[in-house]
């Protein structure tokens, strides 16, 4: 394996650490709906993914679910190694969306590289401080932004990922994603769909007006 088109820094690394990742670090697959870390249960290491799609994520305590963010292709996922890191105080589950690949760097190795590598630390303090800034987006999202904007903007979200206006999706998955209950989802839906901005059907809710959506959302 190719590391360093994977790994951003790897050339920032030395040889002889270089080596430990290349001799330590094993690859993964992981079937959809998968979870890979569950808060504090779970201390999986520093995930690089190859393929696929995952989804970060909190509960509450009445046990509703928010989507924080997703990782894509060459994203690197490190609350899954919360263990090593000091202060962090919620807990973030981590589930692949779809079929996924993902390289693990066990959490030892990870903690041993940020300690005597700069370019690792500053590497994930930079990850550290985009969560963070996706996670502040998503806050403002909730507290200013009406719901039929986040809806349309997740609508449109969801076309892009998936290449299509067809989208096989549930309305509880929706919810779960944006932190609300199902019947507000299919509430919205419903009233898309009498402004002919969606069809629905049974499991799959179809755009049939994306502008309308994109205009929407803004």
């Amino acid at each position: 394996m190719d590391f360093s088109t994977h790994f951003p820094i790897w050339d920032k690394l030395t040889p002889a650490q270089q080596k430990t990742i290349s001799q330590t670090s094993f690859q993964r697959s992981v079937s959809k709906g998968t979870v890979l870390h569950n808060g504090s249960v779970s201390c999986l290491g520093m995930l690089l993914i190859l393929s696929g799609q995952l989804r970060s994520y909190i509960v509450s305590d009445e046990g509703r679910e928010i989507t924080l963010y997703r990782l894509f292709e060459r994203d690197v996922c490190i609350f899954s190694a919360s263990c090593v890191m000091q202060n962090i105080q919620f807990e973030v589950i981590i589930e692949a969306e779809k079929d996924s690949e993902i390289l693990v760097l066990p959490p030892h190795i990870y903690k041993s590289l940020m300690e005597e590598s700069a370019p690792m630390a500053n590497f994930s303090n930079q990850i550290m401080a985009s969560h963070f800034s996706e996670v502040m987006w998503l806050i403002e999202q909730i507290m200013w932004k009406s719901f039929d904007k986040r809806l349309a903007a997740f609508l449109v979200e969801e076309t892009l990922l998936e290449n299509t206006d067809i989208l096989k999706i549930t309305h509880e998955k929706i919810a779960n994603h944006l932190g609300t209950a199902r019947e507000v989802v299919t509430r919205m839906l419903r009233y898309f769909q009498s402004e002919n901005l969606v069809r629905l059907s049974r499991g799959t809710i179809e755009i049939t007006d994306k502008k309308g959506l994109e205009e929407l959302s803004e």
